[in-house]
């Protein structure tokens, strides 16, 4: 959740900037190297001209990705921007000189990989951000270029290293500076044209780089934190079914099998709404989860739906319409169970009413989709689901968090003896947990795939 809170703030930037500023232009590209012998030798890439702080520009993502011959670092814009590379010796490491950006963060390096040991940014002076890269031996820097924006994604700045011995590394500076029709004097700085040829660039032009900060421990990565939902509780008993059975019951049983399953595997942390026969309102519900920093938010419910004969799993994932009336009058049943304590949801649509709380929740709806979508495939294994559309989409309360990927889940019908039996078996309700824990295991093994590339 912190990334998404991130990219909130970055588009917020973009917001301001394109209703009071003028749009910042002038994308470059390059790709060059140059090398010394020596301690503190210095390889200047080819740059374009820095210009003031752009402070309407935003750093929405920046990633590192590990290639069989190379390592890639993307950072993804809210605008094209020039920028400046610069390879330094003893000891190794990569500098990006870009105008004043917007990037929260920067105070603790980031871990690296691949060639990359860590990274680290910060404004190096008025109108500069630099990041560092300190690298795990010499590099090459094969290619620093620009992507406008295309095909629905964002500019994108990419630099490309591959490693190369300590020779070489010399051999490249001494060609690039006795080149012929080397560049100019300190200060000047020539604009490139969209791809161009490899223009090396005096050793005068590159700007004193402090040395690098001492070594940090790396940060070990926290798990994901899984928010689990057992829906109803206290005065509100949900559903009740065959022989009695209260929903209310049956969600925080099974939410407590789903808790155990998933600490048992290690790499989860696991929040519970609630782990009693409390009555908690929809909108703390959502709270609970987002102040907890929740990667994964899981509702679990039982409905009775008035037929013996329907029964089955379904997943439901938030949508501004229900897809069909029947997950119309299920959404508005179950919002309207804040009512039971007084509590009024009208309020909730603030949250989602402005701008840029919607373009962040589009990105979490897909989230959620997906999820969905990983997890009926490892649902259907195990259970009946819904013969018509296990995946359902309807606008659930507790669905509403813009930056936190949601699903509810259905696991059958109260109505139904036949699902009302199973729902009340212990056996049946490991089945359930263990097939969601493998579930979330895919969806979670697919993010980090994302976040790699």
């Amino acid at each position: 959740m912190p990334r998404m809170l991130a990219r909130i703030a970055a588009l917020l930037v973009v917001l301001v900037g394109a209703a009071f500023g003028p749009a910042f232009g002038s994308g470059a590209s390059g790709a060059a190297l140059a090398a010394s012998s020596g301690r503190g030798a210095e390889v200047a890439q080819a740059t374009a001209a820095l210009p003031a702080p752009i402070s309407s520009v935003a750093v929405l993502d920046a990633r590192l990705g590990v290639h069989a011959d190379k390592t890639r670092f993307v950072l993804e814009l809210s605008q094209e921007v020039p920028f400046r590379v610069t390879a330094l010796a003893d000891p190794y490491r990569v500098v990006v000189d870009l105008p004043e950006l917007a990037w929260p963060g920067g105070a603790v390096p980031v871990p690296g990989k691949g060639l990359v040991v860590s990274y680290r940014y910060g404004l190096f002076e008025p109108g500069n951000l630099r990041i560092v890269f300190d690298t795990s031996g010499p590099v090459r820097v094969r290619e620093s270029f620009m992507l406008p924006a295309q095909d629905g994604r964002q500019p994108r700045l990419v630099l490309d290293l591959e490693p190369v011995d300590r020779r070489a590394f010399d051999r490249a500076y001494a060609a690039a500076v006795l080149a012929p029709g080397g560049a100019g004097a300190a200060g000047v700085a020539t604009p490139l044209p969209a791809r161009p040829p490899v223009l090396p660039v005096a050793a005068a032009m590159v700007v004193p780089i402090p040395p690098p900060l001492p070594p940090r421990p790396v940060p070990v990565p926290e798990k994901p934190v899984v928010a689990i939902d057992p829906g109803h509780g206290g005065v509100d008993p949900g559903a009740v079914g065959v022989g009695d059975v209260y929903e209310k019951t049956i969600t925080l049983a099974t939410a407590r099998e789903l808790r155990r399953h998933l600490e048992a595997t290690g790499r989860y942390r696991v929040v519970m709404t609630r782990d009693k026969d409390v009555f908690v309102p929809l909108r703390d519900r959502v709270a609970i989860a987002r102040d907890a920093g929740a990667d994964l938010f899981i509702s679990l419910h039982a409905d009775s739906i008035g037929s013996t004969a329907i029964r089955g799993l379904s997943v439901y994932t938030l949508s501004d319409q229900a897809s069909d009336r029947e997950a119309e009058m299920l959404a508005a049943k179950e919002n309207r169970a804040d009512a039971i304590a007084g509590m009024n949801l009208a309020s909730e649509n603030d949250q989602v009413a402005s701008i840029l709380i919607n373009l962040a929740q589009r990105d979490t709806m897909n989230h959620s989709k997906r999820f969905a979508n990983t997890v009926l495939e490892h649902l259907r294994r195990e259970v009946k689901l819904l013969p018509a559309k296990p995946h359902r989409q309807a606008g659930f309360a507790v669905l509403t968090a813009p930056d936190v990927p949601s699903v509810l889940v259905e696991m059958g019908y109260l109505s139904s003896p036949a699902d009302a039996n199973l729902l009340t078996s212990q056996a049946h309700r490991e089945k359930l947990a263990r097939s969601l824990t493998r579930g979330i295991d895919a969806y979670f093994t697919w993010l980090a795939k994302v976040s790699r590339s």
